[in-house]
């Protein structure tokens, strides 16, 4: 009997492990090659894990034409000698998988082009492997420059090394380096055998991103278990993510305008955010969320009193960030720090496999609320707003249309609240299916968040992978600063406001 290809699989859907198949090194490698060269098709997750003397491979590769999620894998003996082929080579955006691969097993991937540490995880397969001894790319020439920046940076912020090659003000190459604050999220994901310890954790994978990728966690445990919640759960859980994107993207487009010092447009987009957050914390006691998404349920079901709140609340933002978002993106100072500054070309785009708003800024519509759609986006519209320019202004306007769909996506989810439906509570603790897969994809406002969980034949869970949308999205930045001088760094970082920690796990 011919084994299959892959298995396709629906967003937040549990499968016995036993019916993905698994095939020989060589005939995995032609699969991925054959389903990656579609412009539709692009990887979500590949990952590895041990049982008992094989490494097991598995890949995750979304297909936005079909909505499916096609999963397949190899395996490997588990031993000192453990080798395969990179693919890195055909498919550049794998390129993190396989170094990830290498430093937690030790695996040697031929002809990868460079197998630099990822993550300097306290579980790495070589722990003489340091951050310290990170091996840079340099030129030596007497006519360039290094300038080294962070890890520790001026302010609150997370660390994280970034080594400019110059020629003058000229970056010709620039360099960053991670892993500075590995937590063991994933480990700690199997350790922590509460449900809540685990839910509560999800929420700490990036604290910027709460709903986010909480929301990715309880819709796995929440498949794996066959739970169902009710709809004005999913209304909800759908709100809190788009409140939270309008946060961050206001948030930053202050950030941006205070980078290229336009000081009205710092100010206004900054206390913009305020009102947003404040209804957070009116809603669930925190302001960016935590305790607001469980598993099974809610504690804070949205009354009607929080929603007429809401609408008043949006209604006065709406009118203030029209009216600055007028003055700031028809401002031709503005513009001219925005345009062409950190500029990508949809084909560099597509050969990192960027998500999220680095891909929408090169003309890809990769959003998992239209290709993938889960919970109550699965009964909206969503258009994802896009542009072709690929630079610093279309990363701004591309967060200032986000923000007005988002306002029309809550507005919608909030006439199809029935405020009589009685809120399920959270459940504490949940029957998981035994010796099953589960994957789960999240667009959170930096883009796609996917989680995978296998189970082993007790339902405990036996591995867990999170990818945070930062982890495609880091090489971009590096090629963004190509040819710019190293005072565009600023505005170009901002722009991205790539996670630290949510690469750190």
């Amino acid at each position: 009997m011919e084994v299959k290809k892959y298995i396709e699989l629906d967003n937040n859907e549990t499968v016995p492990l036993a019916e993905i198949p698994f095939h020989s090194e060589g005939n995995f490698n032609n699969i991925v090659t054959e389903l990656m060269h579609s412009s539709n098709r692009h990887c979500v997750n590949y990952f590895g894990y041990k049982n008992e003397n094989e490494l097991n491979l598995i890949m995750c590769i979304a297909d936005d034409s079909t909505h499916k999620i096609l999963a397949f894998g190899h395996s490997i003996e588990s031993d000192s000698d453990q080798r395969i082929l990179s693919l890195t080579k055909e498919i550049f955006a794998l390129h993190i998988f396989e170094r990830e691969i290498h430093e937690n097993f030790g695996t040697n991937i031929f002809w990868h082009p460079w197998l630099k540490p990822v993550r300097y995880s306290e579980d790495r397969f070589n722990k003489s492997a340091l951050v310290n001894d990170y091996p840079f790319y340099s030129i030596d020439s007497p006519e360039l420059h290094e300038v080294g920046v962070g890890p520790i940076h001026a302010g609150v912020i997370e660390p994280g090394h970034f080594r400019f090659i110059c020629n003058g003000e000229l970056v010709l190459h620039l360099e960053i380096q991670l892993g500075w604050q590995h937590r063991g999220i994933e480990p700690l994901m199997l350790k922590k055998k509460k449900l809540l310890q685990k839910n509560i954790l999800s929420e700490s994978i990036t604290g910027d991103t709460t709903i986010g990728h909480a929301t990715a966690f309880v819709h796995q445990m929440e498949s794996l278990a066959g739970f169902e919640v009710s709809t004005n759960i999913q209304i909800e859980r759908a709100i809190a993510l788009e409140l939270e994107r309008i946060a961050v993207h206001v948030g930053d487009l202050s950030a941006m305008c205070t980078d290229v010092a336009y000081q009205l447009g710092s100010a206004v987009f900054g206390a913009l955010r305020t009102p947003i957050i404040n209804f957070m914390q009116a809603w669930c006691g925190n302001r960016f969320g935590k305790g607001l998404i469980r598993t099974g349920g809610s504690h804070y079901p949205l009354t009607t009193e929080l929603l007429d709140k809401l609408e008043i609340i949006l209604k006065d933002f709406e009118k203030r960030f029209n009216s600055i978002s007028d003055k700031t993106f028809n401002l031709t100072s503005v513009y001219q720090r925005f345009e062409g500054i950190g500029k990508l070309e949809k084909e560099q785009v597509e050969l990192l496999g960027g998500v999220g708003m680095v891909a929408r800024m090169s003309g890809i519509e990769r959003d998992i609320r239209k290709t993938h759609p889960y919970g109550a986006f699965q009964a909206i519209t969503v258009n994802p707003a896009t542009a072709t320019s690929g630079d610093v202004w279309a990363r701004g306007t591309i967060r200032r249309d986000e923000i007005t769909n988002s306002i029309e996506i809550i507005r919608n989810l909030i006439q199809q609240i029935n405020i009589k439906d009685d809120s399920t509570s959270p459940q504490t603790r949940l029957d998981l299916e035994k010796d099953s897969f589960s994957i789960s994809l999240t667009e959170g406002w930096r883009g796609e968040i996917c989680h995978c969980s296998i189970t082993d034949d007790d339902g405990e869970l036996k591995h867990y992978k999170i990818k945070d949308p930062s982890i495609h999205n880091w090489k971009a930045l590096e090629l963004a600063l190509r040819d710019l001088e190293i005072s565009d760094f600023p505005i170009n970082n901002k722009s991205f406001d790539l996670s630290y920690c949510g690469h750190d796990l």
